[in-house]
């Protein structure tokens, strides 16, 4: 625990992951709008709950997950949350984000991403987890954790970049922690189209009921078919390959620890040490 005033006020707004339904179109919205909806341990756990809600419900054609506001999808994890971690806490927490990711990912129905603004670390990884993602002119997507608190990614979540990217692309974006903006995502694949913003909501929704309006068992075996090839070819591949070792060093650093301290007190970040 801390007692640092602005550590307590994000403490006690956790967030919520808010769960809405019109017809067979579901919604999940990361609601945290005030801090750019970055994410919380409450809301990834109320996000796993309710996946495995959606996942039963058979009256749920196609899920939409959006962020509250027209800012951000979401901004990451919540900085605050990393006060207390060390090298055992950090396999845990890629761990556990890993198999919400995965929850994403596997869930049997069509998943849409709607970004505006900001899909950035965390946010990034949950928007890469959906089938469709669609983002309006001012979205700003990547991975800038070389420039923020210097930790790393869960190797199943490298692997799906890499699948939708290229491992070339990841690998740029994250070396360089720069953001890509709609176009540029658009342009390598990320991002299936980009809406207006003044119409990006109407423009999600009828995707989403265009999609809902087909037939229920081709949109099942269509997902189901690119979830099976996907475990057949790398999931036995990412429980071979040890990374437990490279992360464990990342979330022990020094660097670690003093950037997450420079983030909350809103301090420059240290420079790297190449510890």
């Amino acid at each position: 625990m801390t007692d640092d005033p602005k550590a307590n006020l994000h403490a006690s707004n956790p967030g919520t992951v808010e769960l809405s339904r019109s017809g067979n179109v579901v919604r999940l919205t990361l609601a945290r709008e005030k801090y750019l909806n970055a994410m919380t341990w409450t809301m990834y756990e109320q996000l796993s709950r309710h996946l495995e809600i959606v996942a039963q419900d058979t009256d749920a054609r196609v899920v939409i997950l959006q962020g509250k506001g027209s800012k951000a999808l979401a901004s990451g994890t919540d900085i605050h949350q990393f006060a207390d971690f060390n090298g055992a806490r950090g396999i845990e927490y890629e761990k556990q984000i890993d198999q919400i990711v995965t929850q994403l990912a596997t869930l049997p129905k069509p998943t849409i991403a709607a970004i505006e603004g900001y899909a950035v670390g965390g946010g990034m990884a949950l928007a890469a987890a959906c089938d469709l993602r669609y983002g309006n002119q001012s979205a700003k997507i990547g991975i800038p954790i070389a420039r923020s608190l210097g930790n790393c990614l869960a190797l199943s979540n490298y692997r799906r970049l890499a699948n939708l990217l290229g491992t070339g692309k990841v690998k740029e974006l994250i070396y360089t922690a720069r953001l890509m903006d709609a176009d540029e995502s658009r342009h390598c694949g990320f991002l299936t189209d980009i809406f207006p913003d003044q119409t990006f909501q109407d423009n999600i929704t009828a995707v989403a009921e265009n999609i809902a309006a087909g037939a229920p068992l081709t949109l099942w075996a269509t997902k189901i078919a690119f979830i099976r090839q996907e475990e057949w070819m790398h999931h036995h591949i990412d429980d071979m390959v040890d990374f437990s070792d490279v992360i464990q060093r990342v979330y022990d650093s020094q660097d670690f620890h003093e950037a997450v301290a420079a983030r909350m007190s809103k301090l420059p970040s240290p420079p790297w040490l190449g510890r």
